[in-house]
């Protein structure tokens, strides 16, 4: 028998964790390039300051970057833009200490120097992977508790044969199951998904995956809701029938996620206010700028396209974006306009 979560529980919420809650909305919009994306080399430098920063201070760690040659494979200019990235999301305290520490088994940063080939699986790195995971999902029930959930029932405590980890009723009366996953990577999001876990997404409209980033103390400091749209589109096909997968890798992409936890209308299952946000995995605005952003652009949809086989082009798709080069109120129309490379299909 099943029994709901005990609401009298005791949640310790670590102080730090803080800080990701109340992540400043002008850092979420901010429109510089290093913080609306991560390159490949900008995203191994991070990673490997999150590594040196553990047991060295900066100078040290940055003249380990300049002399050593193994470290050769990356620019200054890549190793500055990493620190600065992870002091501009607040990964790092005020110290320069990590707030967050990346498990061996989630930094593929295959070129760093001095060190040996590891196997594909070991128990320590399994293990390390099982209490990452328990700790998203104690980090989820802290928050849905929080958050006033009326009902919140821990199955994966039960039984890994429902496909998700937690039954909920939120306290605006949604029904969610909360497939969580947990990593502690701040630079990309990689979730792994079970057929099992699959099947039961495409069956279950209540299905729900969550992703949240644990903190060194085993606090959450970013959750996102994955879209299954996007799951089920990215998942990999059986050739044959004679075989057929079991298990998937997941390379997120920022466009498939949402920031907090959501259902499929866009109604919080954790409020925003006790969601930890930070513009983490392409993220880089909140909920409220995405639905903003999104309603812009379909009232600003061009009826014309440019590979639809007309014509016809929309001089200009937004004045504030692309202003006209000769502009006029009235009498006979502009003799030139900007219109550029812009994907109008969204495509």
């Amino acid at each position: 028998m099943i029994h709901p979560f005990s609401s009298s529980r005791t949640f310790r919420r670590n102080p730090r964790s803080q800080q990701g809650w109340t992540w400043p909305m002008s850092a979420l919009s901010c429109g510089t390039s290093i913080l609306m994306s991560l390159g490949e080399g900008t995203r191994r430098a991070a990673l490997r300051w999150l590594e040196l920063l553990r047991i060295a201070d900066v100078p040290r760690s940055r003249a380990l970057f300049t002399h050593h040659p193994g470290y050769a494979d990356l620019t200054p200019a890549q190793y500055a833009e990493g620190l600065a990235w992870l002091r501009g999301r607040g990964l790092l305290d005020n110290c320069d200490q990590p707030v967050v520490l990346v498990q061996g088994s989630e930094n593929c940063d295959s070129t760093a120097p001095l060190t040996i080939s590891r196997a594909k699986w070991n128990e320590e790195a399994a293990s390390a992977r099982r209490a990452v995971g328990m700790a998203g999902e104690a980090a989820v029930l802290e928050m849905l508790a929080m958050g006033g959930a009326r009902r919140i029932v821990h199955v994966a405590a039960v039984s890994d044969s429902f496909g998700f980890d937690i039954d909920v009723e939120s306290s605006e009366g949604d029904t969610a199951h909360l497939e969580v996953k947990a990593t502690t990577d701040p630079t990309r999001l990689v979730v792994h998904l079970s057929r099992h876990e699959y099947e039961v997404m495409r069956g279950d409209g209540d299905w729900i995956c969550a992703a949240v980033l644990v903190g060194g103390q085993g606090e959450a400091l970013n959750l996102v809701t994955v879209d299954r749209n996007w799951l089920c589109q990215a998942a990999p096909r059986d050739q044959d029938r004679r075989g057929s997968w079991e298990s998937a890798r997941y390379s997120v992409p920022g466009h498939a996620l949402v920031p907090g936890l959501v259902t499929g209308g866009g109604r919080w299952i954790i409020p925003e206010s006790v969601s930890p946000l930070l513009p983490l995995w392409g993220v880089s605005m909140s909920r409220r700028e995405v639905s903003a952003s999104s309603s812009a652009s379909a009232i600003a949809r061009p009826t014309a396209r440019a590979t639809g086989g007309g014509n016809a082009l929309p001089t200009c798709r937004q004045t504030d974006v692309f202003p006209p080069v000769n502009a006029q109120s009235g009498g006979k129309p502009c003799s030139r306009a900007s219109w550029g490379a812009v994907n109008l299909t969204g495509s």
